[in-house]
């Protein structure tokens, strides 16, 4: 049996810290996994930024029960889960996933935490596990299911690779340049039709 392993944001959703920018005037927090590969070093530069300028858990939170999922990926997502099942491996976290989750038909998400003071002032942030998507790729593995991945940016890259069938979705040209093995898609048709072909 083979489980679809899929991103979260820029695959399904928007990139929650890109729609927040521009909600928040902070121009500089537009900078994701994309850009930065080391997601350590991203989250602690992203949460010293948010206290510098007074944002809190409830200002991120507003801005995403605003979020939309991306056009045509609820539709993608629910034609996915009648061929299979799939899993959400996101590092975004469960404070910001529930009405996200609830706009795709509440599919299941392995992500993280944040942590935050009784003010709402975020102070830090727990990894589900360490490399925890190519982590829970290898655990699927390791109980007999054969995995297909696919993702846009430099922290899907692990799991990608370590799966049955990787595809890259939406991702940068640098991303694509610098894998030019990886099949790589822009539209939910070829990204369905490929993880299919896959089963």
């Amino acid at each position: 049996m083979k489980i679809v392993c899929l991103d979260l944001e820029g695959v399904l959703v928007p990139e929650i810290w890109i729609a927040f920018a521009e909600a928040s005037g902070i121009p500089e927090l537009r900078r994701t996994t994309r850009d930065e590969p080391d997601y350590d070093k991203l989250m602690r530069w992203r949460l010293s930024l948010l206290r510098e300028r007074g944002m809190k858990l409830p200002d991120i939170q507003a801005v995403i029960e605003k979020i939309e999922p991306c056009e045509g990926a609820r539709a993608f997502l629910d034609a996915l889960r009648e061929k299979t099942q799939v899993i959400i491996l996101s590092d975004t976290f469960t404070q910001f996933a529930g009405p996200l989750m609830k706009k795709l038909g509440r599919p299941t998400i392995f992500c993280n935490e944040l942590e935050a003071d009784t003010d709402g002032v975020l102070t830090g942030y727990r990894m589900r596990v360490k490399n925890s998507k190519l982590a829970t790729v290898r655990a699927l593995q390791s109980v007999g299911f054969g995995t297909i991945a696919a993702g846009d940016s430099y922290n899907d890259l692990a799991m990608i690779r370590a799966s049955g069938a990787g595809f890259l979705f939406r991702s940068t040209d640098a991303i694509i340049a610098a894998n030019p093995d990886l099949p790589a898609f822009t539209e939910y048709g070829e990204l369905y039709d490929a993880a299919v072909a896959a089963l």
